[in-house]
């Protein structure tokens, strides 16, 4: 399996544990817990995402009309268990032409969450309390079963950003371009993966989203 390791805070490359620490590392980021995307998606990955995370593992199911599975990623090592998982999904906008999902899940101070929604630190904090504070929930979904609000928080113009929780972790929803946001009015139920895998999930090519690359 094919696999590019990056800091989860920021993408940048990242130097392995070696005799003088024990911990990965991120030249401006310090100790972290390692991104790990295939460059390809399919079952075998998405087995391999859920028997390592210690978090959900979050996938629309049923897929929306059209959609599919176009990546997968988790942050951490075979040492620790994955403190964050990201999972990608293409399909057609609500509005018209193509559109990609990113849904995370995470422990407190990851940071996976804020670098695809291109926020400044490990966790949304302000950003998102002022966003609870000031109005009432812009999506409600179901995540494992559950009623789950989340909020839409300011963000470049180039993506449409929820936060909330889920099973007690930060939950984000980033999608690309940002009207594609409007696909989480639809109703939109998200499975956890590393309770059970369906085998009808439909995958297709990596997400441009999704870090693939050296």
């Amino acid at each position: 399996m094919s696999i590019a390791v990056r800091c989860p805070r920021c993408g940048g490359p990242v130097r392995p544990p070696d005799l003088m620490h024990s911990d990965w590392r991120c030249p401006d980021h310090g100790p972290i817990a390692p991104l790990h995307v295939p460059r390809h998606v399919g079952a075998g990955v998405v087995d391999t995402a859920a028997r390592l995370s210690r978090v959900p593992l979050w996938c629309p199911w049923p897929l929306l009309q059209g959609w599919m599975v176009t990546g997968v990623g988790w942050a951490g090592d075979e040492r620790t268990g994955a403190a964050a998982t990201v999972l990608a999904c293409s399909g057609p906008a609500p509005l018209g032409g193509p559109a990609d999902v990113v849904l995370v899940a995470e422990e407190p101070g990851v940071g996976l969450g804020c670098w695809f929604a291109g926020f400044e630190g490990p966790d949304p904090g302000p950003v998102l309390a002022a966003a609870v504070s000031g109005d009432v929930a812009h999506a409600k979904i179901i995540a494992a079963g559950h009623p789950t609000p989340l909020w839409s928080v300011p963000s470049a113009d180039d993506r449409c950003v929820y936060v909330g929780e889920a099973k007690g972790l930060w939950l984000y929803a980033v999608a690309f371009p940002a009207a594609a946001g409007y696909v989480l009015a639809e109703h939109v139920v998200l499975h956890d993966l590393t309770d059970s895998r369906p085998p009808e999930l439909v995958y297709g090519a990596l997400s441009p989203y999704l870090v693939g690359e050296d």
